[in-house]
């Protein structure tokens, strides 16, 4: 989305050298810290000290955004990820139906699906905008697939679904980016490996933005699009969802204890490339937009 078109959301930049966590608003980036300790919130330097007190850092922003100041104003030179180090990442896997379908399994019906998550490393996954995306070693089938990602800003054990959407702060766009080689394993009886084909190093590029949960009223309602060199391969909606947001979070928090800062992908809709046997190659760029939040642009570059 235009970012004037929104009234504040999150961002962290790179200023000489150096990562700067912002308020976005009016258009511009300003800086964080100076513009909540105006707003009655002092000493808050990053994205994800946030999140231990959302409520208040909520009203903070809200209060901030309406009396921000030219002088904390940035010109940073890129985009980093708004929140470089988040806790947990949990990837709900299959979880669109026309995605079951383009994978072999049309006319799937929600009963008979089960939710399931895989996980990826935080500190090594996470990348902002940019050539950013190395590919994982070895692979020959690397592959897109862009992901709502929700931000939990409220600690959540055993949450009901009609509790759920109240542990979430906000939303950013994310892209899963997978090695559908080193994912097979048909050789095991377990078949799969989702550490090998997930778990890969800057595989989950997030950004540009976190925008507040307050400003998508419905995300199970909004449109996902992915292109490949300017070529439109995903174009769908939330609502073709298995398994809604809310049911994500009351499942995962029966599992484990979701903590402020976490991640939650929620699923990928159809168009994915390894059905048409198409895969990314060094040098090509990936762009994928979610309606409200706005777009994020990544390059692919050689293995490291």
């Amino acid at each position: 989305m235009p970012a004037g078109a929104m009234e504040w959301a999150l961002a962290t930049v790179e200023v000489g050298g150096a990562a700067v966590a912002c308020i976005e608003a009016r258009g511009a980036l300003y800086r964080l810290e100076p513009s909540l300790a105006r707003a009655g919130l002092a000493g808050q330097t990053s994205i994800a000290g946030l999140f231990a007190d959302w409520g208040r850092a909520e009203a903070a922003l809200r209060r901030a955004a309406g009396m921000l100041d030219e002088t904390d104003r940035l010109e940073p030179s890129r985009r980093l990820a708004p929140l470089l180090y988040p806790g947990k990442i949990l990837c709900a896997g299959a979880n669109y139906f026309d995605h079951l379908a383009e994978m072999g399994m049309p006319g799937a019906k929600k009963e008979e699906q089960r939710l399931f998550f895989f996980m990826k490393p935080p500190r090594n996954a996470i990348v902002g905008e940019g050539a950013t995306v190395h590919m994982p070693i070895g692979t020959e089938k690397f592959d897109w697939e862009i992901e709502l990602a929700a931000v939990i800003g409220k600690t959540a054990r055993n949450a009901s679904v009609d509790q759920a959407m109240q542990h979430v702060a906000g939303y950013t766009v994310a892209i899963d980016f997978s090695a559908r080689d080193h994912n097979r394993a048909p050789e095991t009886f377990y078949k799969l490996d989702w550490v090998a084909g997930k778990a890969n190093d800057t595989c989950c590029p997030i950004g540009p933005r976190i925008v507040p949960a307050s400003a998508i009223p419905d995300p199970q309602n909004i449109g996902l699009k992915l292109s490949v060199n300017g070529e439109t391969k995903q174009d769908g909606r939330s609502t073709d969802m298995i398994f809604s947001l809310a049911e994500q979070i009351a499942t995962a928090s029966r599992i484990m204890t979701l903590d402020p800062g976490d991640l939650i992908l929620t699923g990928t809709p159809a168009g994915v490339g390894v059905p048409k046997g198409t895969f990314l190659a060094v040098g090509d760029s990936v762009e994928a937009a979610i309606e409200g939040i706005g777009t994020l642009s990544v390059e692919i570059r050689e293995p490291r």
